[in-house]
């Protein structure tokens, strides 16, 4: 039998990218949808492009989670929580593409996005899903807050650095380039396209939200406190993310053991591609795929390591990501209904 996927918030880019990829997905169907904006509306009334493939009309949250297995959330953030511990009291997983489960410090939660924590517990009892890092906790849980675009990006181009102490955890720097979908998709002054288009621009300098999310996963991968400084910049184009991330190799270290320790950590990772040397990683090689790509350089003169990862921030930097932690909550290989291919042009 199937798993039963519902999707709440199915008409913002993230919720519609999920329908995009369980349509295919070969162990899953959608079961029901919801949309607070357009609700009683067919899906493919709102995007003309799933016509005869997803007409199934925007229904209740409540609705969704009766005749859901899985729940996926692409909501903002301050409005998962109720719903996570409804979810919960049901016995239903809930994976939550918003940002309510994704920090651990409640102080950093209300600093950075105003929130408080209303159940402690279930808070303790989400687990951060991103696979190629914490694919142990991940497993038999039913919480998980599945980590933004920028926020796996860059940990996964520094992750084999930081894990081996191979770099200083001070000073690290991570340049940040997205696609306008990030930015969600009710219009505003910012993505409209007279203001975007023949326009590069950097945004919330040194004080974008995700910057705790990156800052908590290499304390983590490090066992110490790490600060970074983040620069996010909005490219414009629709999908993808690069990010240059700068780290100084320490005394003694040299750049072909870094190489070694990239290799060794993701030799089986299927969704992490190592470029060979003198490569560049692209957000053109990933879009509409699950894949990271990433690229080693070497500044000799300074003696910095330059990681770059390139992914779609709306697949693997959401949607896709969401289904890889659905497919290993439900036991199944995770690369199932995953495999997309990215254009060669």
């Amino acid at each position: 039998m199937k798993i039963k996927a519902g999707i709440i918030g199915a008409t913002g880019y993230a919720g519609a990218e999920l329908v995009r990829i369980l349509l295919t997905h070969p162990e899953a169907e959608i079961a029901a949808i919801s949309s607070v904006s357009f609700e009683g509306k067919p899906l493919s009334e709102v995007y003309p492009s799933y016509k005869g493939l997803c007409d199934m009309e925007c229904q209740t949250q409540d609705e969704v989670v009766a005749k859901s297995d899985v729940i996926f959330a692409a909501l903002p953030h301050g409005l998962s929580q109720e719903l996570a511990a409804q979810c919960d009291k049901e016995g239903k997983a809930f994976i939550d593409l918003g940002a309510d489960f994704r920090l651990k410090s409640e102080e950093e939660y209300q600093e950075w996005y105003g929130c408080t924590f209303l159940d402690h517990d279930l808070h303790k009892r989400s687990v951060y899903g991103l696979p190629e890092l914490f694919r142990d906790a991940i497993k038999g849980k039913k919480i998980i807050a599945n980590p933004g675009c920028y926020t796996t990006g860059a940990p996964l181009a520094l992750a084999p650095a930081v894990i081996n102490g191979l770099v200083s955890t001070d000073g690290i720097i991570v340049d940040s380039k997205s696609g306008v979908t990030g930015a969600g998709r009710k219009p505003n002054q910012g993505n409209h396209y007279p203001e975007l288009n023949e326009g590069f621009h950097a945004y919330k300098v040194a004080n974008h939200r995700h910057t705790p999310e990156i800052e908590q996963t290499l304390s983590r991968l490090s066992g110490q406190k790490v600060t970074i400084t983040f620069v996010p910049h909005l490219l414009p184009v629709n999908r993808g993310i690069l990010s240059t991330c700068y780290a100084k190799i320490k005394d003694g270290v040299t750049f072909e053991q870094i190489q070694k320790a990239y290799k060794d950590f993701y030799q089986d990772e299927f969704f992490v591609r190592l470029l060979p040397d003198g490569a560049n990683a692209d957000i053109h090689n990933i879009k509409y795929s699950n894949f990271c790509d990433i690229s080693l350089h070497h500044d000799k003169r300074t003696n910095t390591l330059i990681a770059i990862s390139a992914i779609d921030n709306m697949v693997k930097g959401a949607a896709g990501q969401a289904i890889q932690n659905m497919n290993i909550i439900f036991d199944l290989p995770e690369t199932t209904g995953r495999v997309l291919v990215p254009p060669a042009f």
